[in-house]
């Protein structure tokens, strides 16, 4: 009877024992498990971390550029904006001083002018005030073919006909500086409003740049001078 009892004694425990390694077995299979699940989230929250840390950075450089390029640009129009503006009145003194005459449309041209290079005006001041020296100036150019034909002497001067090339070119140069600055605005607006670079843009405050040559298309109704 010992004997038995022995035996059944000494296979409990080896039951209990082999029941113990099987549960300590499942166990650290089980931390294995959630500690590789918690490396991989780790790996894969640390790679999103990474790329959308470096989409930031580049949209953010992107959008830097983009709005750099739109202030070199409109300082661009304002260059040869004010050019043709100082271009003019040079040409009204050489005409006055072969002919003595006064031009009728040059006193709006003059007012013009003024509100252009007025250090304090606003880029859409200034945009108005160079409409208005556009429209004005077709009847400058009149004024001046028909003082060409009164006085011939004013064909050979040559600070006459090199001022109005200097003009005409820079009739030119302000078409394709606008041009420019309204592509550099458009590029900038798009970047602002795409994703992923909006995302970016509303984080960092980059706010749409304004048009100033289509936000003053009413500008461009000056009033006409009659001769």
């Amino acid at each position: 009877m010992s004997d038995l009892f022995e035996k059944d004694r000494s296979a409990e425990r080896e039951q209990f024992r082999q029941d113990y390694y099987r549960e300590q077995q499942a166990l650290a299979q089980e931390k294995s498990r959630k500690s590789r699940t918690w490396m991989i989230t780790a790996l894969v929250i640390g790679g999103l971390i990474v790329i959308l840390g470096g989409c930031s950075v580049s949209s953010y450089n992107g959008l830097v550029k983009n709005r750099e390029t739109v202030r070199t640009q409109w300082s661009q129009v304002e260059n040869v904006m004010q050019r043709r503006a100082d271009l003019i009145p040079n040409l009204v003194n050489t005409v006055k001083g072969v002919t003595k005459q006064e031009l009728a449309v040059f006193s709006q041209i003059a007012a013009a002018r003024s509100r252009l290079l007025n250090p304090t005006a606003s880029p859409e001041e200034r945009v108005q005030a160079n409409a208005e020296i556009e429209t004005a100036l077709p009847q400058l150019r009149r004024q001046m073919l028909l003082l060409v034909e009164q006085y011939p002497e004013l064909r050979s001067n040559e600070t006459f006909n090199r001022l109005m090339d200097e003009l005409a070119g820079s009739e030119n140069r302000i078409a394709v500086a606008r041009r420019d600055y309204i592509q550099a605005v458009q590029t900038y607006n798009v970047a602002t409003s795409q994703f992923p670079t909006v995302i970016a843009a509303r984080l960092f405050g980059f706010a749409p740049e304004q048009d100033y040559f289509k936000a003053a298309e009413g500008a461009k109704e000056a009033p006409k001078v009659q001769f």
